[in-house]
């Protein structure tokens, strides 16, 4: 069966094809989604969000597992389940790159109370992985901290992975839409081993959106960033001070800021937005030439 916007999202979740997995393609904090079919899907906090490219994903996901590709990876063992039950919602939606390609790890926002995926780093992830690269989803536990050692772990799990699925770790990104925005700041500036993890290279590019992060730490990865002037959570202007701090401190940086737009646009499809995602993949592409200047 091929998904469609009239594809009700039980259905989705119950398909044998996922593996049980299906629950974690949507938040599994259900009060903050409402609708009931693919195209009619609405998540607290978020604007914008395309129905057309929800049900593109879906049907990309379904058909790479029902032709016995891995699209999903637990990034704990069950023993760690056991021992923390939150682990269980969890993990790793692989969308494939080309091989030897480099890798992104995309983290949705839903102010540490949810994990809005489907809107917020699906899209991305898939996006990407269309560019070439691979590129991994993460379902994480809510709550900042929790958040980032599930960040940490996502990254060490590639690095133990990477021979096997043919990823190439150098300059390797880091992708956030609000509070995922935090998360993967964090993680990029203070690596794997602060949240628990074994370390691992920090990233080389981390990509934000709509974040009101003001802290500037000296050792910021190049970082691109967006918004817009309507966003009612996260003030532009404090992104705006924040982006020319890391470029005084030496670290490429630049931001995008949209006229009007909303808190949560996503890949900002039909609107001034539209095109970002294209703009911070050059973005990154320029930090993997290791002798450009970055300024």
């Amino acid at each position: 069966m091929t998904y469609t916007g009239n594809t009700k999202i039980k259905e989705v979740i119950n398909d044998s094809a996922f593996h049980g997995n299906g629950r974690l393609l949507f938040p599994v904090q259900r009060g903050y989604m409402s609708g009931n079919t693919l195209g009619s899907m609405d998540l607290t906090w978020y604007s914008e969000i395309d129905g057309n490219m929800t049900v593109t994903i879906c049907n990309h996901l379904k058909e790479r597992a029902e032709a016995g590709e891995k699209i999903f990876f637990d990034i704990y063992s069950e023993e760690e389940k056991k021992a923390d039950p939150r682990k269980n919602d969890t993990g790793l939606w692989y969308f494939k790159g080309e091989p030897g390609s480099r890798f992104a790890v995309c983290n949705a926002g839903g102010g540490f109370a949810y994990v809005g995926a489907m809107h917020d780093s699906m899209p991305h992830a898939y996006t990407l992985s269309q560019n070439g690269y691979h590129a991994f989803a993460l379902i994480y536990r809510p709550g900042a901290q929790t958040a980032c050692e599930d960040l940490a772990r996502a990254i060490a799990f590639i690095f133990e992975h990477a021979e096997e699925l043919d990823i190439n770790t150098d300059c390797y990104s880091l992708w956030g839409g609000s509070a995922g925005a935090r998360m993967a700041s964090w993680l990029g500036s203070h690596g794997t081993a602060a949240f628990g993890e074994k370390p691992c290279p920090n990233a080389g590019t981390v990509v934000m959106q709509y974040t009101g992060l003001g802290e500037v730490f000296g050792n910021e990865p190049p970082t691109y960033n967006c918004v817009g002037t309507a966003d009612w959570i996260a003030s532009y202007q404090t992104m705006e001070r924040r982006i020319e701090r890391i470029r005084r401190n030496g670290t490429d940086a630049m931001i995008e800021v949209f006229p009007g737009l909303d808190h949560g646009f996503g890949l900002g499809t039909h609107t001034k937005a539209e095109g970002w995602i294209d703009r911070a993949v050059i973005f990154w592409e320029k930090q993997m030439i290791p002798e450009r200047k970055r300024i």
